[in-house]
């Protein structure tokens, strides 16, 4: 007796699926046996490690984001590779600047912070510029005069940003302020709880060219503001900051009275 196998009727369907996949070179995320991935922490190219670590808050090409321009030539004459290559591995204090260096709690090696720094030197760095130009000290440890300051501020930054700092509006009603003016507060007490004086002072020194703002050397007809007057002029901005009382839990976390529970009764206890 001769037992007749039966084919089942999805096996034809089976076998051209795999004669298709047979005929694959390229499973959609899988890379390819000659593909050259490189490890995350290989990756030295400038333009891919500013547009992954960088730009979200510096702008796609430097400028045009939340945080300081970097395709500043004053900026970078200021603060100078050594700074540059601090901030961008240390992070900044008192702001939203976080540490990039895996040594810092970062992501980057040490060579990837240094293709960054180097990168942004060389794409947006104008030397040349500034080689016969007396530059004023990235930063200053000894502490402004904001009496000074706000002497300086009037004669200096008034025009633009009112006496006051909140701004300069227009007075005719409702019309908008003026072209040439700014309007945004320099002394709001949010803008100021995200900045360091740091940050304050290289925004005086270098200007904010996305906002039209000059460098130090042309607030003042006919020169350049001194680093006291730059120093003044931040101590006065400072004092706008709000000191925000900070509750801070006690160490021993023992020593917090624990809330007062009553015990559930039990069937016993309610009899």
């Amino acid at each position: 007796m001769t037992t007749r196998l039966r084919t089942p009727r999805a096996l034809p369907a089976v076998g051209a699926i795999l004669l298709v996949c047979a005929g694959c070179t390229h499973v959609p995320g899988v890379p390819s046996a000659s593909a050259d991935v490189a490890r995350p922490d290989k990756q030295l190219d400038f333009h891919v490690l500013y547009k992954q670590n960088c730009s979200g808050c510096h702008g796609d090409n430097g400028r045009g984001g939340a945080a300081i321009p970097l395709n500043n030539p004053a900026y970078l004459a200021i603060a100078g590779g050594d700074n540059l290559r601090t901030v961008t591995a240390k992070g900044m204090r008192s702001t939203m600047m976080p540490a990039f260096a895996a040594s810092s709690g970062g992501m980057l090696t040490e060579q990837q912070v240094d293709a960054v720094v180097q990168g942004i030197l060389r794409e947006w760095s104008r030397p040349s510029d500034f080689s016969h130009v007396a530059l004023p000290p990235y930063s200053d440890p000894t502490p402004g005069n904001p009496t000074n300051g706000q002497i300086a501020y009037s004669t200096a930054c008034a025009r633009c940003h009112g006496t006051d700092g909140i701004g300069v509006h227009s007075s005719a009603g409702n019309a908008p302020p003026p072209q040439d003016s700014t309007p945004n507060s320099i002394v709001d007490t949010s803008y100021l709880a995200l900045v360091n004086d740091q940050s304050l002072r290289s925004l005086v020194v270098a200007g904010h060219p996305d906002a039209n703002a000059p460098d130090w050397r042309s607030y003042i007809s006919g020169r350049a503001l001194t680093s006291q007057e730059i120093t003044d002029i931040v101590a006065w901005l400072a004092q706008h900051r709000a000191q925000q009382s900070i509750s801070i839990p006690p160490e021993n976390p023992s020593s917090v009275a624990a809330p007062s529970i009553r015990p559930r009764r039990t069937d016993d206890q309610r009899q």
